[in-house]
This record gives C-alpha cells, structure tokens and sequence, in this order.
C-alpha cells in the first residue's frame, strides 16, 4: 500500500477503524450503576453512564480524598473526606485504574 496514493475514502475509512474513543463492548461494566473506582493515583465514586474504548465516562462524581477505613468505607459508603466534581461528565482513563466494584451506597455529592 503506497499511502501517498490513498482516497480520500480510503483515509476515512482507516481514520474509522482507528477512532480511539468508539463505543466499547466490554460486558464487564454496568451501565447506570454506581461505581466505586481505585486508579493509581486516587479514588472515585460515580454512576456509570458509558465506556468507550479508553475511558470511563461518569456522572455524579466525587473524589474520595480519605477513604478511611476501606472494608467499612466499602460497607458503608462513608469517607472520610469527600469532594465532588462540578455537575457534568468525568472521564476517567482506563489505563489508569488498578479495580473497581459496584456499589450499592448512595454517592455522597456533599463536601465531607
């Protein structure tokens, strides 16, 4: 293939196959439940509203900046310091997350 020789259509249908951030498959995430998220760097709780091929794309969204005691944060849903994101859409990178489960806890959204 000589790429100085492509279509036009040939191009966007490459650019296509290529897309980073197309709808995911990935039967392991819940879409509209609530999440609690570890990735490298910090913690998140939110409601899952899609995935796409790199990230997660959530709604209600707060930063857990101390979770305190994990087996009864995870229980209970209480944290010990908590800062939510603005009203909107978060994107958290895939890449970046080292486990996440579904939670039952109702989100916080309240600065603790």
């Amino acid at each position: 293939m000589e790429l100085d020789k492509l279509t036009l259509g040939e191009i966007r249908s490459m650019q296509s196959l290529l897309a980073g951030n197309q709808s995911c498959n990935d039967t392991h995430w819940e879409i509209g439940k609530n999440y609690f998220i570890r990735t490298v760097t910090h913690h998140y709780t939110g409601r899952l509203v899609a995935v796409t091929r790199y990230e997660l794309v959530m709604e209600d969204v707060d930063w857990i900046a101390d979770d305190g005691r994990f087996s009864e944060a995870m229980k209970t849903g209480n944290y010990n310091e908590v800062e939510p994101f603005p009203d909107g859409r978060v994107l958290i990178g895939r890449g970046s997350i080292i486990d996440a489960h579904v939670t039952n806890n109702k989100l916080s959204r309240i600065i603790k």
